[in-house]
Order: structure tokens, then C-alpha cells, then sequence
């Protein structure tokens, strides 16, 4: 009985902190030879549970900082997939066919030097009716040529939708299911740049047709500057026709 009287005591004195009722400087509580300091165990207790605050916000921003250096690895990793290869192959693919063109070349100076040899302005006297219906024939074989290779960019286009389709399908589900910041970027990089080699290829198309229609619409000036020239030549010097007996069968 005498061991439970001091607990008694000190939950006196716990009591009257709680509502208010501050025991004095130096209350002791006196049981036999043992003696409690009511105002010394409450100043501990509220010193304990200062420092057990201060530990659990230690720990609470320790697990902050954990939590943001996870996040930073996340965003910092790297997206696995990588579609420059596909994208490049698709283009050096359409490339390769304009390179591999049999009509004029692609070449500028080169270019230019044949376009006048084959599309001139006018004929002389000097050009020969053999050398001009060569070259109306030369003529009508670069336009044939253009429409192969404008027909040929196109069958390619169509062939690269599929390829297309399936890297547009990674792209947007690796995007999705980025696990940070630094995959979701490379994977809009990717698409971005899926989207500029369609606009390339576009372009390439765009090109090798426009083509085709100049090369035509320089062939029919060249055929009605070579009807011309035939039908000066034809003329001749403008002396008037004279008319003829034929004789047939030896009548």
C-alpha cells in the first residue's frame, strides 16, 4: 500500500497541469523516505515530449527527402525505345528512289545543262529533222521517267503508313506509361520528330510530282516550237507551190 501512494502523487500533480492548476515551484509529496517532485517530473515529461516531437519531424522530413530523391530517379530515367532508326530508314528508303531517277538530274548545274539542250527556245536552221525528233523523243522519255519516280515516292509513302502506324502505337503508349518527367519528353521528342519525317516525305512527294507536271508542261512548249520549226521548213522560203503532172503506172 505504502508503493501505490506515490503514483497516487504524481498523478495528482499530472492532473493539475491538465486543467490548469500549476502546483507550486517546488511541491514535493512526501511518503515515507521516499520523496516525489511533482513540478520536476512534469518539466521532464513536457521535456520528452518536445524532443519526441522534434524526432517525429525529423523522420517526417526524412521521409519527404526520400520521397523526392525516388521521384528525381524517376524523372531522371531514360526512356528505353528509341524510333530514329525506323524514321531514318523511311526516309533514306524515299531518298534513294528520287537519287536512282533516270530522267534529269537532280543536280542543279547538271540539271540546267540538259534542260537546255533538250527544251530550247527555238531551233536553228543548223538542227537537223533527225536531232529534233530525237530529242522529242529524249523529250517525252524524262516525263515518262518523272511519273515513274513521282508513282514510285508514292507507293513508297503508301508502304510507310503501316510502319508508321505501329511507332506512332509505341510512341503513345511508352508516353503514357512514362515513369517521369525525362521519359514523357523523349517520347514527345520521338513523336515530334515521327511527324517531321512525314512532313519530309510530304515534301518529297510534293516535289517529285511538281516535277513530273513541269517536265509535261515543257515537253508540249517543245512540241509546238518543233511543229513550228517543221512547218517553216515546210514552207520553205514562201515561193508559191506550183502545181505538177504525176504520172502513175507509167501512164
Amino acid at each position: 500500500m505504502s508503493s501505490f501512494k506515490p503514483r497516487i502523487a504524481a498523478l495528482v500533480a499530472v492532473s493539475a497541469l491538465a486543467f490548469g492548476i500549476a502546483p507550486p515551484a517546488h511541491a514535493l509529496f512526501g511518503v515515507g523516505d521516499t520523496v516525489f517532485d511533482a513540478s520536476n517530473f512534469i518539466q521532464n515529461m513536457l521535456t520528452a515530449a518536445r524532443a519526441l516531437e522534434q524526432i517525429n519531424n525529423q523522420v517526417e522530413q526524412l521521409q519527404n527527402e526520400a520521397q523526392m530523391l525516388q521521384n528525381q530517379a524517376r524523372n531522371l530515367t531514360s526512356l528505353d525505345f528509341s524510333a530514329l532508326s525506323e524514321l531514318k530508314a523511311a526516309l533514306s528508303a524515299t531518298n534513294q528512289l528520287i537519287q536512282q531517277t533516270q530522267g534529269l538530274a537532280f543536280n542543279v548545274q547538271r540539271m540546267e545543262g540538259e534542260f537546255k539542250r533538250l527544251y530550247p527556245e527555238s531551233y536553228t536552221a543548223a538542227i537537223s529533222g533527225t536531232q529534233m525528233a530525237t530529242d522529242a523523243r529524249a523529250r517525252w522519255k524524262q516525263s515518262l521517267e518523272a511519273l515513274r519516280t513521282a508513282t514510285q515516292v508514292q507507293s513508297q509513302a503508301v508502304q510507310n503508313f503501316a510502319a508508321d502506324e505501329r511507332t506512332l502505337t509505341d510512341l503513345v503508349n511508352r508516353s503514357q506509361s512514362a515513369a517521369g518527367a525525362l521519359q514523357a519528353m523523349q517520347a514527345t521528342n520521338q513523336l515530334l520528330a515521327l511527324q517531321s519525317r512525314q512532313a519530309m516525305q510530304a515534301q518529297q512527294l510534293q516535289i517529285t510530282q511538281d516535277r513530273a507536271t513541269a517536265l509535261e508542261q515543257a515537253r508540249q512548249v517543245a512540241v509546238q516550237e518543233r511543229a513550228r520549226e517543221v512547218r517553216r521548213r515546210f514552207q520553205g522560203s514562201g515561193t508559191p507551190y506550183t502545181a505538177t503532172t504525176v504520172n502513175f503506172y507509167g501512164q
